[in-house]
C-alpha cells in the first residue's frame, strides 16, 4: 500500500510502498478513507521528540473497518469508524475514573515485541514505526480498538476526520479542561483547525464574549462563523490592550493553540484576576517561555497545560459526530482542501503559512 513515510526530521515526507500486517488481539485493520493534515504531525517531521524513524505519522483518522482481530469487542466489519491519537489501556486508576487522555499505560495499545511489526518497507524489510498508534497516512491502518470510535454512516468521511484531533482538542478545551459556563468570557490565541473548534466550543457553551486573536486579519470572518464575537489583529498594535478594550479586566479564559513564547505570554496577560490560561499548543523541544511568577500570585492566575482537549474520545467523538448532523457543530468550514497523497509536502507548506483550516486527505 502507499504511505507517507517521514525519514528524518527535515519536515518533508516520502511517499512509499509500506506492507501492513493483519490485526492481532484487539487490533484493527481500516482502510483509511480520510486523514487530516494536523499541526501535531508537521510538528513531529520538523523537530526530534524522540519519534522513531522511519515513522508513518497522520492520526486524524476516518475509514471502514476490513478486518478485526480475534479480541475485538466493540468493532465489526463494515464500521465506519474515527481514529484518534489518544492511546488508553482501559483498566488504570485514570481510565476508570473516566479520564483516559490521562492514562497511565498507554503503550498497550501498541504491539509488543514478539508480536512483530504492523508496518514494514517494502524494498528492504525495514520495520516502520506506527507513528501516534495510527499511521494514517497511508491506504490503510491497523489500530488499536480503543484508539477507535463509530460513528454514524451518515458523516462525510473528510469531516468525521477532524472530530479525531482538532475538534476533541479545541472544543474540548473549552468544555472539559475549562468546564466553561455560560456568561463566562473567552479568548482564543490562533485561528487555525483547532482554534477555530476552541471558538465553536465556547460558542456551545454559552460564553458571552469570544474574542479570536491571529495574525492575519483575513482569518476574521471565519472565526466569526464558528462563534467569534470579537477580532483581534495581533500584528497590529498592542493584542493585551485590545482585547482590554473590549473586556476590561481580561478574559475568565485564554486558549492558546500556537505553541510560542509569545503568544503563551499574550494568554497570560490576557485574563482576569483568578481567570485561567490554557496551553494547547505544542511547544518544540526545549523551548522556555517568560513566566511573570510575582504577577500570575498577585494576579491569582492558573497555566494549565491541555492535552487532546481532556477529552474521553469513546464519549466526546459520537457527542460531537450527533451535534453535527443536528446542525448545532460546524465541520464543514473546517476542511479547505482535499488533496492526493502525493501532494502532503505542499499541502504542509500550505499549512505553515496558516492560511487555511484543514488540508485533508481524501484519495491515494
Amino acid at each position: 500500500m502507499k504511505a507517507a513515510v517521514l525519514n528524518s526530521n527535515e519536515g518533508r515526507f516520502d511517499v512509499e510502498d509500506v506492507r501492513i500486517d493483519a490485526p492481532k488481539g484487539r487490533e484493527v485493520l481500516v482502510d483509511v478513507k480520510a486523514c487530516g493534515l494536523c499541526h501535531s504531525d508537521l510538528h513531529l517531521a520538523q523537530a526530534n521528540y524522540g519519534t522513531p524513524l522511519p515513522a508513518v505519522l497522520g492520526h486524524e483518522l476516518a475509514g471502514v473497518v476490513r478486518e478485526i482481530g480475534p479480541d475485538v469487542r466493540e468493532l465489526k466489519v463494515g464500521d465506519h469508524v474515527v481514529g484518534s491519537l489518544v492511546q488508553f489501556c482501559g483498566h488504570c486508576v485514570s481510565c476508570l475514573s473516566g479520564r483516559t487522555y490521562q492514562c497511565d499505560r498507554p503503550e498497550e495499545t501498541m504491539r509488543a515485541a514478539s508480536d512483530g511489526q504492523r508496518l514494514v518497507r517494502v524494498s528492504d524489510d525495514t520495520p516502520v514505526y506506527t507513528g501516534w498508534g495510527t499511521a494514517a497516512f497511508a491506504e490503510q491502518a491497523l489500530v488499536h480498538e480503543n484508539q477507535l470510535v463509530k460513528i454514524p454512516d451518515a458523516i462525510p468521511f473528510p469531516q468525521a476526520s477532524i472530530l479525531g484531533c482538532g475538534v476533541i482538542t479545541g472544543a474540548g478545551a473549552a468544555i472539559n479542561s475549562a468546564d466553561l459556563k455560560a456568561g463566562e468570557t473567552v479568548v482564543v490565541i490562533g485561528v487555525g483547525g483547532v482554534g477555530l473548534n476552541a471558538i465553536a466550543g465556547a460558542k456551545l457553551a454559552g460564553a458571552s464574549h469570544i474574542i479570536a486573536v491571529d495574525n492575519q486579519p483575513g482569518k476574521e470572518a471565519l472565526a466569526r462563523k464558528f462563534g467569534a464575537t470579537d477580532f483581534v489583529n495581533s500584528g497590529e498594535g498592542d493584542p493585551v490592550a485590545a482585547i482590554k478594550a473590549v473586556l476590561p479586566q481580561g478574559a475568565d479564559h485564554a486558549f492558546e493553540v500556537i505553541g510560542l513564547p509569545v503568544t503563551t505570554e499574550l494568554a497570560i496577560q490576557a485574563v482576569r484576576k483568578g481567570g485561567s490560561a490554557y496551553l494547547i499548543g505544542l511547544h518544540r523541544p526545549g523551548q522556555t517561555f517568560p513566566f511573570a511568577g510575582l504577577d500570575a500570585i498577585v494576579r491569582q492566575i492558573e497555566v494549565k497545560g491541555v492535552y487532546m482537549g481532556s477529552s474521553n474520545i469513546k464519549h466526546d467523538i459520537p457527542m460531537y459526530a450527533d451535534l453535527y448532523l443536528q446542525g448545532r457543530f460546524n465541520l464543514d468550514y473546517l476542511i479547505s482542501r482535499e488533496v492526493n497523497i502525493s501532494e502532503i509536502n505542499e499541502a504542509y507548506e500550505d499549512l505553515k503559512h496558516g492560511a487555511i483550516a484543514r488540508s485533508v486527505i481524501t484519495s491515494f
